[in-house]
């Protein structure tokens, strides 16, 4: 499985309002075109942190664990509707709450996205997809604390749980 080089991203200014289009291969190619996405951490009610495992065919740091749910905002959705398709076909999650906590540009040797971060708390059942993730699991803030610097989270949860959540 890959990920479809063809498909067609909005292109934004800081602000989040379009500009233009492009390929996620454009996007991901080094080129920068800024391009907006979905977070959503998923808190249990003890505290603990949802974190799915990225495949190994992922374009971007496979194999590495990252935020509950992260998505590209497809052409003509808001963040909200990008929001709620990716939570429920990441996580069979239709039944959230979610609350924004605001937007940054994070931008890596590969590309530069305009990230919509929300979180929530949730108790009922997660059923990672089986065709778009390697699993997840509840992860205590100490184990992610352990795990920052060392490779296994990728660096864009890290620097945003940094900036959202770490106390």
């Amino acid at each position: 499985m890959t990920d479809n080089q063809q498909e067609i991203f909005p292109l934004v200014d800081e602000e989040g309002r379009v500009v233009g289009k492009a390929t996620r291969g454009e996007c991901h190619s080094g080129s920068h075109l800024l391009h907006p996405v979905v977070h959503l951490h998923v808190f249990n009610p003890q505290g603990d942190v949802y974190l799915q495992k990225r495949p190994e065919w992922k374009d971007i740091q496979p194999g590495k664990w990252d935020t509950a749910v992260g998505g590209h905002i497809d052409d003509g959705e808001t963040p909200h509707e990008a929001l709620c398709r990716e939570v429920r076909e990441e996580l069979g999650i239709t039944d959230f709450t979610p609350e924004f906590m605001g937007k940054y540009v994070f931008e890596s040797k590969r590309e530069r996205e305009l990230v919509y971060v929300h979180r929530t708390v949730y108790e009922g059942q997660i059923q990672p997809s089986k065709d778009e993730l390697d699993g997840g699991r509840f992860w205590t803030i100490k184990e992610i604390r352990e795990a920052m610097g060392k490779g296994r989270l990728t660096p864009n949860f890290e620097s945003e749980f940094q900036r959202f959540f770490y106390e």
